[in-house]
């Protein structure tokens, strides 16, 4: 008699499935690690690709025991819920807090721009691209598809790329640019999305005043209430020396900070990444002692390093999702040579108009173009759409920008930074 998986997998509690993806990302760790060899988040979203593959093949075998168990855990687990409101703020404050701010106010003009306009610019570029293109292999998708799209697609991640630039010796003030970016864009990717997607809901077009509004609201509060908590817990650091507590007051304020923003409908993820830039320079110059600083780092780079490698496994599973046929995986490779160009053009107008002011290595334009990968935010966010036939255009086209630019763009990056000019003279420090 054959057994209902899906049933099974729903029946089993939060703890039992922790407990299956938290072990499968373990042993896929150890896999990679003993046998593979490559960057462990990457290596990992592969092992996890090929199982998603080969569950897909059994199916269309008649074996779907595998890819019904495989959907069911994934619907179970929700991954926006998860990523959204479990993991981004623990790995946007872990990310923030090892970048040194001296080196972003260097770097301010090109990461403002990229990361606002240049947001908001591809988002544009993606939506405009998509809505004329995608007729073209039988996809009509309205125009507020095409700009959630966009506003989707458009973030960078930098999860997988920083390790890579600097194996390769990439210049520090690539490396400063990519990260700042990524750290800001996705909180103005995400307020972009949120504003689409009301529109969507209510089929109200909203004037450009109440946009700026919510955008200012939403953005600026949330940087604003970064700079809030921060102080807060730049307090209560200072005030103590123990590092057992410290540890403690950083991952609550992290918690309980983000669920206080989005509590508000302030942008978690900038109030996050202002909390980390805060603790990560003047809470550890001045608040940390020695040995407080040494757990500090060391809980967070733990957390980080887990946490990554927990959402790229689950990356490669969600592929199971993912409806199949040839119009779509035209769709995909054009979904990809769009969201490059877009890039591509993005990057070309600020290296070129701002040449001056930039102060990059001759040739920069290559590394921030091929170094503008998409991750996990991107899935999470589409997966956020109500179902439908747009839908599932769309998220397979995110999912095969997301995987190309993980495995392809992530694992030749390095080659790329390599042909780069060295850099002389370090920036003036401000």
């Amino acid at each position: 008699m054959k057994v209902n998986t899906m049933e099974h997998a729903s029946g089993l509690t939060i703890l039992e499935i922790s407990a299956i993806f938290l072990s499968l990302t373990a042993l896929l760790a150890y896999i990679n690690k003993r046998f593979i060899g490559l960057p462990t988040t990457i290596g990992v979203m592969v092992i996890s690709l090929v199982l998603s593959i080969v569950a897909i093949f059994l199916g269309l075998m008649g074996f779907d025991e595998l890819i019904d168990y495989e959907k069911g855990l994934l619907a179970e687990l929700d991954f926006t819920e998860v990523l959204l409101d479990g993991m981004l703020s623990m790995l946007l404050f872990a990310g923030a807090l090892h970048v040194n701010i001296n080196d972003l106010k260097d770097y301010k003009l090109p990461i403002g721009v990229l990361a606002c306009l240049g947001t908001i610019v591809s988002a544009l570029l993606i939506a405009l691209a998509v809505y004329f293109i995608m007729p073209l292999v039988g996809f009509e998708l309205g125009f507020i598809w095409c700009l959630l799209f966009g506003a989707l697609i458009s973030p960078t991640d930098p999860i997988a790329v920083m390790g890579i630039l600097a194996s390769a010796g990439a210049p520090k003030s690539l490396e400063t640019v990519i990260a700042g970016e990524s750290l800001f864009n996705d909180g103005i990717g995400v307020v972009i999305f949120v504003i689409l997607l009301g529109i969507l809901a209510s089929g109200d077009i909203p004037s450009a005043s109440y946009v700026f509004h919510t955008l200012a609201v939403e953005a600026g509060g949330g940087i604003l209430f970064g700079f809030v908590l921060g102080g807060i817990l730049y307090y209560l650091l200072k005030s103590i020396n123990s590092y057992q507590e410290e540890v403690l007051l950083t991952l609550a304020g992290v918690l309980g900070g983000y669920a206080l923003a989005s509590h508000y409908h302030l942008s978690g993820p900038l109030a996050m990444v202002v909390m980390g830039l805060m603790v990560g320079n003047r809470g550890r110059a001045l608040a940390m002692s020695d040995e407080t600083r040494h757990y500090i780092d060391l809980f967070w780079e733990l957390i980080d390093e887990i946490l990554n490698a927990l959402l790229f496994v689950l990356i490669g599973l969600e592929v199971v999702v993912i409806a199949y046929s040839l119009n779509i995986f035209v769709a995909a490779i054009l979904g990809i040579i769009i969201a490059l160009a877009a890039r591509f053009v993005v990057v070309g107008l600020t290296t070129k108009s701002l040449h001056k002011q930039l102060d990059l290595p001759e040739g920069a334009w290559k590394v921030l173009t091929w170094g503008g990968l998409r991750g996990g935010i991107s899935i999470a966010l589409v997966l956020q759409l109500p179902s439908g036939p747009e839908r599932d255009i769309l998220l397979a086209l995110t999912y095969a920008i997301v995987i190309f630019s993980i495995l392809v763009q992530g694992l030749t990056i390095g080659k790329v930074a390599e042909k780069l000019p060295k850099e002389n003279t370090p920036r003036r420090q401000h």
